[in-house]
């Protein structure tokens, strides 16, 4: 049976560079050619309600819970993350639902390989969500924008590799964006868009230090997430100590005295762990053209809603850079399609 162009199969870095999750940009998987459409949607709304309750629920735990404490955020989803893996990989064993996760392991040889992999990781992670705390969320898409810059520029420093014109086209869209969106954003932070800009570069570095990493663990992304995530743990826990986030927490903060702030907690941590199993159904399920427009759709519908429910003000610039940075986003995953039609 043959496929058509549009069913060109993807890996994870075709997607939207910003959009990084626990598991690593998995290997091509090849799939039939044909899924039926119900499947396919509620694949994508699937994608769409963890993308976006992520995000949402992480703003509402560091503003409207008063509980600023980015570091000790993420180390605690992690945590709850390992402990999904944890439940799923056993459950694996005798279920073939869950397969596809293999059984937890932890070699010492393997972790120093993986270790450098783990620390880009683990200030991804933190970077982003100290971005999401100084920024509306109106504009955390701009100041995350320019993973896609740094990723060509990492891409050519590290690797040796040069960019099509047309990318870098995309490139300067999205950064003319980036600097207007910056420039009429009503909130500005200027430690958002730091945090932002690290998380970018971080970002852009995780998917290059993947694939020096993933033979190391015969390349299998649940594998690397096994090693990734308990050593994320691991390197992030002093950070929380040692910025002073833990100390505070225990000495002033109510909230966790709240079982229902640890429930919340809890949930936003298992919709990031959801992202990895989200990611997995499209990758498997669905062609680079569908991802892309998922990508920059989710992005719009992501805008749309933090105004209607974080009633965040967006000046005319403000909108401008926005829809740069969408439109370069979007076109950027247009020409990285279209590349891979041509070879």
């Amino acid at each position: 049976m043959s496929s058509s162009k549009d069913d060109i199969y993807m890996t994870r870095k075709d997607k939207d560079e910003a959009e990084q999750t626990f598991l690593p940009n998995p290997a091509t998987q090849k799939r039939p050619a044909n899924h039926p459409v119900t499947l396919i949607v509620l694949v994508i709304a699937f994608y769409f309600f963890i993308s976006l309750s992520v995000v949402f629920l992480n703003k509402i735990i560091m503003s409207g819970s008063d509980f600023n404490y980015a570091l000790f955020v993420t180390w605690y989803q992690l945590v709850v993350a390992l402990v999904l893996l944890l439940v799923l990989a056993h459950l694996g064993k005798t279920n073939k639902t869950f397969s596809i996760i293999p059984p937890y392991e932890f070699d010492q040889q393997v972790a120093k390989k993986v270790a450098p992999l783990t620390i880009v990781y683990v200030l991804m992670l933190a970077l982003n969500n100290l971005c999401l705390q100084y920024v509306e969320v109106t504009f955390y898409q701009v100041a995350r924008s320019l993973s896609i810059n740094f990723t060509i520029l990492f891409t050519y420093m590290i690797l040796g590799k040069t960019t099509s014109f047309p990318a870098l086209i995309a490139c300067f869209i999205v950064f003319l964006g980036f600097a207007i969106g910056s420039y009429g954003e009503i909130n500005f932070s200027w430690a958002g868009v730091i945090y932002g800009v690290g998380s970018s570069a971080f970002v852009a570095l995780y998917g290059i230090y993947v694939q020096k990493t993933l033979a190391a663990v015969d390349n299998n992304q649940w594998k690397l997430l096994h090693y990734n995530t308990t050593m994320a743990i691991i390197f992030l826990f002093p950070l929380v100590v040692f910025s002073g986030e833990l100390s505070e927490i225990l000495a002033t903060s109510t909230a966790i005295y709240d079982l229902g702030f640890w429930g919340l907690m809890t949930f936003t941590g298992i919709t990031g762990f959801g992202i990895n199993i989200a990611m997995f159904l499209q990758v498997k399920y669905t062609s680079a053209l569908t991802n892309t427009i998922c990508g920059t759709a989710k992005a719009c519908v992501q805008t749309v809603l933090a105004v209607m429910i974080f009633r965040n003000p967006i000046s005319g610039m403000n909108a401008l850079g926005i829809l740069l940075a969408l439109f370069g986003s979007s076109y950027y995953g247009w020409v990285r399609y279209q590349e891979r039609l041509s070879k």
